[in-house]
């Protein structure tokens, strides 16, 4: 059996970004368990804030074709979710929103297993966050989210000179949730 693909992508495009961090890690520990891994930059892919006169005059952007095309080739995605205002990123739900929009054939929500991390400056770790992406993903698209979370609390502390996770929690948790992504993945492709 090949090697489960697995998309990692974070919510945060800034310089910086603890949720970049968190993603690159997670990439890496994908890696090292033989995951295929794509690793990509949302800021590869602008897309112009969903309006459906937008969409009714001049279609859906090609980027939104090319993420669907991207999230579609996977086994498995990995979202690395920054909150703003107890929510998710603007720039998250708008790719979603227009992934959804593309009328090409599959469903990438509904064909993909799922994996959620946060990390936050806060002491919550970005958890309402994750739980308003959970609800976006199950709910609204229908997608199969693996039920363990990372949330990564005190961010600007957590990562040590290698990025990697300072926090044993975060750390098991991350691990966790990698090794259950994988496994989900492969269950997924037995079938």
């Amino acid at each position: 059996m090949r090697n489960p693909k697995i998309l990692v992508c974070s919510g945060s495009v800034r310089g910086g970004s603890f949720n970049g961090k968190l993603a690159a890690l997670a990439a890496k520990k994908l890696a090292i368990l033989d995951a295929d891994v794509t690793h990509l930059s949302l800021k590869d892919y602008p897309l112009p804030l969903y309006d459906g006169d937008l969409e009714d005059t001049g279609g859906v952007p090609e980027n939104a074709k090319k993420l669907k095309r991207l999230f579609l080739a996977q086994d498995g995605v990995f979202l690395s979710c920054p909150e703003y205002n107890a929510g998710i990123t603007p720039l998250l739900k708008n790719t979603l929103d227009w992934i959804s929009r593309v009328k090409e054939p599959g469903d990438p929500y509904r064909s993909t297993v799922f994996a959620l991390g946060a990390a936050s400056p806060g002491a919550f770790g970005g958890m309402r966050g994750l739980i308003a992406m959970r609800t976006i993903l199950e709910v609204g698209l229908g997608a199969m989210v693996l039920p363990q979370m990372v949330a990564v609390a005190n961010a600007a502390n957590a990562f040590d000179g290698k990025d990697d996770l300072t926090d044993d929690r975060a750390a098991g948790q991350l691990d966790k949730l990698v090794d259950g992504l994988l496994r989900a993945t492969r269950i997924e492709m037995s079938h």
